[in-house]
């Protein structure tokens, strides 16, 4: 029985991933000639945009067969500013094979993929490419993978040789007990060690000689698991676009069960057509066994990261828009860019596209300037409208430095209800997350369930600048409602003015923190510009590596690495090409959000009265003698109904 698997081939950009796609389907006879990116014929990067650029945008399929082996194949983008593709598509692979350049070894980009393929657990191969070129070593190359990824990368021969069995062994107490009382390792534990990301098989090669590409996929065929499907239907949204008609398309992969044409996954949205597809050509079936990746049509409201049937959702992805551009529609009128826009959202959820009726503009929010261009170029290509944009801003974060019981009461004539709220700091970069800790004899599982779903109902905002809030656990904690008067929307005002009311709380003691985006940084600069590249890092408000502040020279040029907020970086790619004429390299990617260097700067800047913002009211709404009565935030402990669990403590 053949083993079937989906694969992912991700990387740092020139990396060579699409090569090997390339020669991975040329050696299983699906391709009869080689494609290359450079002269613009790859198989999977069919797109004119991706040839005219060189690098891939989109992420693609295709299918091939190898031995006892049939896989599906998904590539990637491999710039940072496409990332978001790239983690979309991991939530529905059996396998990620990550390709790094021999030449260029472990970049930034390429921790920032380790450490997507760690959150979403990954078995993951290693492909070092590139190793026609001179001078190196594969057991130099080996130990940089494991001090720089994991001590589990191992390098994978057809035969394991008793040093990599040794190596794996030392990475499980129990695997090594076993070994060193048999001498040996099953099969089925070095499996499981990469099922659960305890080892990482490397394998050596050059993609464009095809060296190394067959021992890969001879171990991919033997090592690797494929997906343990459900008897129940279950499927996992993980692309949207749209094809040369117009006609909107759901990629998903089934999971569980089988999707047979017509069936109803959405209300009574049915799945009109189901499209298998490699490289541009598709044929048309009509169903699918769990383990498959189709295209469906039919479907209105997908999302990226969506469950079907069974399937759980995905959760919130780490990668994260950090500029925010106003368009200029040129000639054009406004609500029709708006409409192209929003198509380009359906199929990119980061996109994030908001339109403002009262100032009749449209934002878009984006990873990099690579991608603006590129977002100009589609507009202009699938809806031929020629636009321009702003100078551009950042996007702000806000989150907490302490806990607070937030109070929010609403009353008016005929409605009651109070929620009480517990907010706390969370660990970073874990958005909101939302619990329960409180009695049913307090408030019933109807109303608890009405808060939790408020909760999750709207992006809610902090009170320094008014930007999103973030890394905040918030748990129901108390609270009341009336058999009599409590009506649908009470609990959801309730909720909504308690958050903010802990929120104003928090910000009167100075416990509110504004967040900034960062980038991880690489620089490549001649010896003798060290000192600049140093003094500008330090005027910028960033750091510098210490393993990477002017380490290898290589050709006089100095490679170093850091970190700096990206509102400081935004023009620093000129000013390099500049005082390098042309020689120094910069490259940037998302490192996180971090507490703003110049909070106070940017606080006064933006001029948000909390108070102001009628769509996020900080007060709540009494009764008495049969008229509500508006009462401010810092009145609101004195006047609630349930008491307090957490009194506030003042500075």
């Amino acid at each position: 029985m053949k083993k079937h698997l989906v694969a992912g081939i991700i990387a740092h950009v020139d990396a060579g991933k699409t090569t090997l796609s390339e020669a991975m389907l040329y050696q299983a006879g699906a391709l009869r000639k080689l494609g290359r990116v450079d002269k613009g014929d790859a198989f999977l990067d069919p797109d004119q945009l991706e040839k005219q650029r060189g690098i891939t945008i989109f992420s693609h399929e295709a299918t091939l067969t190898y031995q006892n082996l049939d896989l599906t194949l998904l590539d990637t983008p491999g710039h940072a500013d496409f990332a978001s593709q790239t983690e979309q598509v991991l939530s529905v692979l059996d396998v990620a094979i990550l390709v790094i350049s021999a030449t260029d070894g472990i970049q930034g980009y390429t921790r920032t993929l380790w450490r997507l393929l760690d959150r979403y657990g990954i078995p993951t191969f290693i492909f070092v490419n590139k190793m026609d070129a001179p001078d190196l070593s594969q057991g130099e190359l080996l130990d940089q993978l494991q001090q720089g990824l994991s001590q589990g990368c191992v390098a994978f021969e057809p035969e394991l040789s008793e040093a990599a069995q040794e190596t794996i062994a030392l990475q499980d107490e129990a695997v090594l007990d076993q070994f060193l009382a048999t001498g040996e390792l099953a099969g089925s534990t070095v499996q499981q060690m990469i099922k659960h990301r305890q080892i990482f098989p490397c394998y050596f090669g050059s993609a464009l000689k095809l060296t190394g590409v067959d021992s890969m996929m001879t171990g991919l065929e033997r090592w690797a698991t494929p997906m343990q499907p459900e008897p129940e239907f279950g499927a996992r949204v993980f692309k949207i676009t749209h094809d040369e008609k117009g006609e909107r398309l759901t990629w998903l992969r089934v999971t569980g069960g089988t999707l047979r044409t017509k069936d109803q996954l959405i209300g009574d949205q049915k799945a009109n057509q189901i499209r298998l597809y490699n490289g541009e050509r598709y044929q048309v079936v009509s169903e699918v066994e769990a383990g498959t990746v189709c295209a469906v049509t039919g479907l209105a409201d997908t999302q990226a990261g969506m469950g079907l049937g069974s399937e759980p959702a995905a959760g919130t992805p780490v990668l994260q828009p950090v500029l925010t551009y106003a368009l200029d529609p040129l000639d054009h009128d406004l609500h029709v860019c708006l409409a192209a826009l929003r198509q380009l959202e359906d199929e990119d959820p980061l996109l994030h596209v908001s339109w403002s009726e009262q100032l009749q503009e449209i934002r878009v929010q984006i990873m990099g300037e690579i991608q603006l261009e590129v977002l100009q170029q589609l507009l202009l290509d699938r809806f031929g409208l020629t636009v321009a944009f702003d100078e551009g801003g950042i996007l702000y974060r806000e989150t907490i430095t302490a806990p607070v019981e937030g109070v929010g009461h609403f009353e008016p004539l005929r409605h009651y209800a109070e929620v009480h709220l517990l907010l706390e700091p969370a660990p970073r970069g874990s958005g909101l997350t939302f619990t329960t800790d409180c009695s049913l004899e307090v408030l019933d599982k109807n109303w608890q369930h009405q808060v939790s779903a408020n909760l999750s109902a709207k992006e809610h905002r902090g009170v320094l600048i008014g930007v999103p809030l973030t890394d905040v656990k918030i748990t129901l904690i108390g609270g009341r409602g009336s058999l009599v008067h409590t009506v649908g929307g009470d609990f959801r005002e309730a909720t909504w003015r308690a958050m903010r009311q802990g929120l104003m709380v928090l910000r009167q003691q100075g416990y509110c923190q504004l967040l900034e985006p960062w980038y991880q940084f690489r620089l490549e600069i001649g010896l003798d510009q060290v000192g600049r590249a140093m003094t500008d890092v330090q005027r910028m408000h960033g750091t510098l590596d210490p393993a990477g502040a002017g380490e290898g020279a290589v050709d006089g040029l100095v490679t170093l690495t850091g970190s700096a907020p990206v509102s400081e970086m935004r023009t620093y790619a000129q000013e390099v090409h500049a005082y390098t004429h042309g020689q120094g390299q910069l490259e940037c990617f998302f490192l996180g959000y971090l507490p703003c260097h110049d909070e106070a700067e940017v606080v006064e800047t933006q001029q948000y009265d909390p108070i102001t913002d009628y769509d996020n009211q900080t007060g709540s709404v009494f009764c008495a003698h049969g008229a509500g009565y508006p009462v401010p935030w810092n009145e609101v402990p004195e006047a609630a109904h349930y008491p307090y669990q957490y009194p506030v403590k003042f500075k």
